[in-house]
């Protein structure tokens, strides 16, 4: 059945959603501990040769001693813990979300036809095709002479991503211009992984096995990449969660909402790096963060420039297909008057400013567009409204699904 496809779905979404997390968490979690680790290394009169320096650590009940190698050490051990699988599934989950959320739902969540009229196969072209050529651009700006200045490169890179955030507001939804901002970096961080840092390692193993004294620049370039990823990692997580948040990515200047969350990223690691260096306590970055997070509260407020152009709103086949459906104006009428209070242009609901998600279901095409998240978020399950405070009752939630499933076997 129709129905029983959008609810399995809607399943499907969860479990990959929740693999994406898992992933997500256990690589978040390796990279900032070997940051911290790194950086918190010492200089010892008893390190064997080759060893850089050692770190003492203590947890769970027992004592740690850890030594870096910049190199190898003088023989290769039996066993050897290589960490990448956390980075290849969570983006490999990570698209697999994209997949099912933005290009089979692209009329909803992806395509927006008042800010760019596209077509769902160009859409998606755009998106994964941005994904892909943004690595490449990446990738060779690092390998290029200018990447030879570390910082020169991660400021040409923070101005390549900020042109990429207002490009994508100008041709996908505000929600997905945000995600794909996410994906676009999280995808610079897994291609780090997987073309550079483990085929690096895989060179100096080999040497080492071979007997032949490996070159330590593969080190310093795999040190590179993993310095770009760490300094990355807190816009990712922003973006993951981006979708709570209609205030950053619903408003008029998203795109420089969007800039400036990398900027607080890189303070905050900043602060924490300095921390874990044992290089003081840099407690202006936590002032900066501030100043830039006032800036984008700031920022959401501000009202959208008169164009002089009225934005007439544009009718799918399919929104046209549940306008048309049997139902449509009960439903119409326990929508408007159990949910459009919230999810409006300007909320009626004290102490909202703007409609959850960016949903507004104030009118029919709204209606229509969001056919699917009411049938499921407030027919097949009672999670809207919250609380149940408009009194949504069985019998109202029984006329959505009836309408929902009714529209889409043409009864």
């Amino acid at each position: 059945m129709y129905y029983d496809h959008a609810v399995m779905w809607d399943w499907l979404a969860f479990a990959v959603r929740w693999l994406h997390v898992i992933t997500g968490v256990a690589w978040i979690g390796s990279s900032f501990y070997f940051i911290a680790l790194d950086l918190g290394l010492r200089k010892a009169d008893d390190l064997p040769a080759g060893a850089h320096g050692e770190e003492w650590q203590v947890h769970g009940g027992g004592f740690y001693h850890i030594r870096k190698y910049l190199v190898v050490p003088a023989s290769m051990p039996d066993h050897l813990t290589w960490f990448k699988w956390e980075s290849y599934v969570t983006w490999l989950s990570g698209f697999a979300m994209l997949c099912i959320v933005y290009y089979a739902g692209a009329d909803l969540f992806l395509i927006d036809k008042n800010v760019a009229d596209l077509e769902t196969w160009q859409a998606v072209g755009i998106s994964a095709g941005s994904l892909a050529l943004g690595w490449v651009i990446y990738d060779l700006l690092c390998k290029s002479k200018f990447g030879d200045d570390n910082n020169r490169l991660m400021f040409l890179l923070f101005l390549l991503i900020v042109a990429l955030g207002w490009f994508y507001t100008q041709a996908f939804t505000g929600r997905a211009a945000f995600l794909h901002l996410g994906a676009f970096t999280a995808s610079i961080m897994s291609g780090n992984v997987f073309f550079t840092i483990m085929p690096n390692q895989r060179i100096v193993v080999a040497d080492l096995q071979a007997g032949r004294v490996p070159d330590s620049r593969y080190g310093k370039i795999a040190k590179q990449r993993s310095t770009h990823n760490n300094y990355l990692t807190l816009p990712v997580l922003f973006f993951m969660v981006s979708n709570h948040y209609p205030l950053a990515f619903a408003t008029e200047y998203n795109w420089i909402i969007a800039a400036l969350v990398f900027l607080m990223g890189v303070t905050i690691r900043h602060y924490f790096n300095t921390k874990h260096a044992r290089g003081g306590n840099p407690t202006w970055t936590w002032i900066v963060t501030l100043i830039l997070f006032i800036i984008a509260a700031w920022l959401s407020t501000v009202p959208k420039l008169p164009t002089g152009e009225a934005n007439a709103a544009i009718v799918s086949e399919r929104q046209q297909q549940f306008i048309s459906a049997k139902g449509f104006e009960e439903v119409k009428e326990i929508v408007l008057g159990r949910c459009s209070m919230c999810h409006a242009q300007e909320p009626v609901w004290e102490n909202m400013i703007v409609p959850p998600k960016g949903v507004i279901l104030d009118d029919d095409i709204h209606i229509a567009k969001y056919a699917r998240e009411i049938y499921l978020q407030a027919g097949r399950s009672n999670a809207m409204p919250l609380g149940n405070l408009t009194g949504v009752t069985d019998e109202h939630r029984e006329i959505l699904v009836k309408w929902y499933e009714g529209a889409l076997v043409g009864k």
